[in-house]
């Protein structure tokens, strides 16, 4: 494929998005990112990773307290590490390449190169996946905790980009990935090559 594409894949906690976004780069050539951006934002913004990677999707009301505090001229430490972040997404968005959550579809709106895809997958396929293939330190109950994943990712994205996290009609496409990852991949990329207008 010679024209530039980016691909964004916002996904349901559980649903395989990160692994189904490292086959579509692998398939397409183009560098892969996700906590990647982690670093890249880092060295942007001057902060630590680990606490960019607490910061991460953690907007809620609680934080409005600390907004109370910081001074007319400073911006909230969210608000600041996203816009960092931003700057990154955009970057390296000049060349083609896939990006897993952080509101890239939004920060990339303006982009007539973006593909933008939520992928999300039945709760039974999330709980067998995170209990099995993931690491996630799950607390109690996996449903319960794959659903507080999914309402942080939610409440993070919806506050960032006053959209609604999930719904279909903010994204190209959306797809189920109990098709199997590497099939879900290959309708993402299906969708890629049609983007393209079918150019090799």
């Amino acid at each position: 494929m010679g024209n530039r594409i980016i691909v964004t894949i916002g996904r349901e906690h559980g649903s395989g998005g990160r692994s189904i976004g490292r086959i579509l780069a692998k398939a397409l050539n183009v560098p892969f990112y996700d906590r990647e951006l982690i670093s890249l934002t880092a060295k942007e913004s001057g902060l630590a990773e680990e606490f960019i990677g607490k910061v991460e999707q953690q907007r809620h009301i609680g934080s409005y307290l600390y907004d109370m505090f910081v001074t007319a001229n400073t911006l909230p430490i969210h608000d600041q590490v996203y816009l960092a972040q931003s700057r990154v997404i955009e970057q390296v968005a000049r060349e083609s390449c896939v990006i897993v959550g952080r509101c890239a579809d939004y920060i990339l709106r303006d982009c007539p190169d973006c593909l933008n895809v939520f992928i999300y997958a039945p709760l039974e396929e999330r709980v067998r996946r995170v209990t099995g293939e993931y690491r996630d330190p799950v607390e109690g109950d996996p449903a319960a905790w794959i659903r507080k994943m999914d309402k942080r990712r939610a409440s993070y994205y919806n506050y960032m980009t006053q959209r609604d996290w999930g719904k279909a009609s903010n994204y190209d496409l959306c797809v189920n990935s109990r098709l199997g990852m590497e099939e879900t991949a290959d309708v993402i990329l299906a969708a890629c090559r049609h983007f393209r207008g079918g150019s090799e």
